[in-house]
């Protein structure tokens, strides 16, 4: 026998709650903004001439905020990686050098965990920074640079649960990371090379030339061309449109399955009709070189479905339409 789920009402109470947790997380990350300034420009100065690895770590929920820390670090320039303080205490330590930074993060400050490990790290001549929420706890007072991510409280209605001081430490982290980018002149190049599987990858890295059809596979004839070649050689190269070249391969214009159309409606005869006559001349063109997206850009702003690709003296070289930018996953 099939059972029914018990229906259960949601408390018209808890709209109010959830708006007031993002208020306080809200204002606990504003607050940080008011106590940004020297501490924070040493713990920056710290990490750009650290010649070594940047490792961050901590315990729990703080362990969490750690490791997201460390992922956004290294896909904006500054490598760095977590390292959990159970692990480090067992052996992981071994790894660090006096060359490194240790970003340790505890709100309380006292993590036994991490607090078993500081003495190592300041033997081994590494620098200390830490993120806590309470500048006179043992973790700050032991480093060589304290950030302070204090919270007036948490959002959890008990006050236990780490709600806006994890919140706190992540924006702090951000603006950690953010700032390191900006000094070490990361730009977009560059996150582009560090995230090559995803679609913002393929979208700054793609270029045209990487897409284009060429040789055998690209659609042309030449500017005496009768109407009746041309026809011929859009449906042969399946690209929904030729090229018009002359002599030196300089394209001239481009006849499309919209001029196609167009041309029925006009009952011309197709065998004596020059393909001059009826292309689209000083098509919209672009270069091997650019990048796949910005021909994306174009035909959007044109409402086009295919480009020809030229080089310098505007000889054709390729050409792509919509599917082949589909298809590449650059849109």
């Amino acid at each position: 026998m099939r059972h029914m789920s018990k229906h259960v009402s949601a408390d018209p109470r808890a709209l109010g709650i959830a708006r007031e947790v993002l208020i306080t997380e809200a204002n606990a990350v504003q607050a940080l903004v008011a106590r940004l300034g020297g501490d924070f420009m040493r713990a920056l100065e710290v990490i750009l001439c650290c010649e070594g690895r940047v490792i961050v770590s901590g315990m729990g929920k703080s362990g969490h905020i750690a490791r997201k820390i460390a992922a956004t670090m290294s896909s904006t320039g500054t490598p760095a990686y977590f390292v959990h303080p159970a692990d480090a205490s067992h052996g992981d330590l071994g790894m660090i050098t006096s060359e490194d930074v240790f970003i340790a993060l505890s709100n309380s400050g006292e993590s036994q965990e991490l607090m078993t490990i500081v003495p190592v790290i300041k033997r081994q001549g590494a620098k200390l920074i830490s993120m806590t929420g309470n500048a006179a706890s043992s973790l700050a007072l032991a480093a060589d640079v304290h950030l302070d991510a204090a919270v007036d409280k948490e959002a959890c209605p008990m006050g236990l649960a780490p709600t806006a001081s994890t919140t706190a430490a992540l924006a702090l982290g951000d603006a950690l990371a953010v700032a390191l980018l900006d000094a070490k002149g990361f730009g977009v190049d560059d996150f582009a090379r560090s995230h090559p599987g995803g679609s913002l990858g393929r979208r700054l890295l793609t270029h045209v030339r990487d897409i284009m059809r060429s040789g055998e596979l690209l659609p042309m004839v030449h500017e005496d061309a009768m109407l009746s070649e041309a026809i011929l050689e859009v449906s042969k190269k399946g690209l929904g449109m030729t090229a018009i070249v002359d002599a030196g391969r300089r394209v001239l214009g481009i006849y499309t399955d919209g001029d196609l159309r167009r041309t029925l409606e006009k009952n011309l005869d197709f065998n004596t009709t020059p393909v001059r006559s009826v292309m689209s001349a000083n098509p919209r063109c672009i270069t091997p070189d650019s990048l796949a997206v910005e021909a994306v850009e174009i035909m959007e702003q044109y409402n086009i479905s295919q480009m020809l690709v030229v080089d310098e003296q505007h000889k054709l070289i390729g050409a792509l339409n919509m599917h082949d930018l589909l298809h590449a996953k650059v849109i």
